[in-house]
């Protein structure tokens, strides 16, 4: 029981960490740079990492809920305790054992004594002899003595032969017994046999389901695991990655050409000032930002938020001082990916009144909606934000306060 539980706890053990891994890279490579197809087959990866996590906590439930309980209740029924402690099949063999071997280990011991008593009668005899023959060599012993010692060895012989006599006949005894002795004993034995032949038995079924449990290579799902990890895998295409990263941050990207406005009191602000910054924004391909273009929301959720958010200058390079790869921490807390932050300082802000954006490049929200200012607000009272969504773009500064 100790050995299936300690197997259960590295289960759930190793399903915890493939979540925790596949949670904690999935959000580093949300933030990173990758994107399309290629950002697709990476969560693949994890994916592949929370689906297995899920077969092996069904292996440690399956090793609790069915294998140890099964083992628990057979020990119940096989195996009862007793108050003074052991158990009690234990003390029926015991007792069994005992009551078989009593008769034959009576008439053992009546053996025993017979033995020891013959061959101390013939100890006698010998010593009897030599003293009689060591008197004969003795002047000074008279007649009498000598008969004394005659008589002695007469009396030895007779004593050897009373107690060959009584351990002959307790041998016969002993051996006319030990027919139905041995047959007491193996009808015993053959009860703990059949016992422990049901523990064998046993113990082999519920290895072979535990075996089974454990053996993920005959669960289909486990296969289709991977069946699909490679497909989402082979599913990446560089020139679909680089056709939609064209559209969508390069020279076929809306671009936002500065064309005649009718003057609109609605606006607040001036147009001159408002022309000027669109320019800047959309047209100079040397400081391309996303500003919330509908066509990002084409990438149904595989585009990060770093690529939401970040600029790319044409004057980067490979430099280590540039490089957002050049940390080693891959396994730190740390984002890989990261890099220096936006500059300015990001401040969060709630929205007093609803404002609907005018511009393709103006934020949309509502009152009581929170956003992040980017930048601080310009002369014409516009300020640049950030939605929680992602999307990046102009709001009118007066229409926001910010969160203390």
């Amino acid at each position: 029981m100790n050995c299936v539980h300690e197997r259960a706890r590295i289960e759930k053990a190793y399903a915890q960490q493939l979540t925790e891994w596949a949670r904690r890279w999935k959000q580093l490579v949300e933030k990173g740079p990758q994107y399309g197809t290629v950002e697709k087959a990476w969560m693949a990866v994890m994916s592949e990492a929370e689906r297995v996590s899920e077969l092996h906590l069904e292996v440690k439930a399956s090793l609790m809920n069915e294998d140890f309980e099964k083992i628990k209740n057979w020990q119940k029924e096989a195996f009862h305790k007793q108050m003074m402690g052991g158990f009690k099949e234990t003390k029926e063999a015991e007792d069994g054992f005992r009551k078989a071997q009593k008769p034959w280990a009576k008439k053992l011991k009546e053996v025993e004594a017979a033995k020891k008593a013959h061959h101390t009668a013939c100890k006698e005899e010998k010593l009897a002899i030599s003293r009689e023959a060591n008197s004969k060599a003795d002047p000074s012993l008279n007649p009498e003595q000598l008969k004394k010692l005659q008589d002695k060895i007469e009396k030895c012989k007779q004593d050897v032969l009373k107690t060959k006599e009584k351990y002959e006949k307790a041998l016969k005894e002993l051996d006319q017994s030990t027919p139905q002795y041995m047959e007491n004993m193996e009808q015993v034995f053959e009860q703990c046999q059949q016992f422990e032949e049901k523990r064998l038995r046993f113990f082999r079924e519920v290895l072979l389901e535990v075996q089974k449990h454990l053996d993920l290579s005959n669960v289909a799902g486990y296969k289709t695991i991977y069946r699909d990890l490679e497909q989402s895998i082979k599913a990446a295409d560089a020139v679909e990655d680089l056709r939609w990263f064209r559209a969508n941050h390069g020279p076929g990207m809306a671009m936002n050409w500065p064309q005649f406005e009718e003057w609109s009191a609605d606006l607040n602000r001036t147009l001159s000032r408002r022309e000027k910054k669109k320019a800047s924004d959309g047209v100079t391909l040397t400081g391309i930002n996303q500003t919330g273009d509908q066509s990002m929301q084409n990438k149904s959720g595989s585009v990060s938020s770093y690529e939401k958010t970040q600029s790319y200058p044409t004057d980067w390079s490979d430099d280590e001082s540039n490089n957002p790869f050049s940390s080693t921490d891959a396994n730190g807390d740390s984002n890989p990916f990261d890099e220096d932050a936006t500059s300015g300082t990001e401040v969060r802000v709630r929205a007093l009144y609803d404002y609907e954006g005018q511009e393709h490049d103006e934020l949309s929200f509502k009152a009581g909606d929170e956003l992040t200012k980017i930048e601080d607000e310009d002369e014409q009272g516009w300020c640049k934000g950030r939605l929680d969504s992602g999307q990046v773009g102009l709001y009118p500064a007066n229409y926001v306060e910010a969160i203390q």
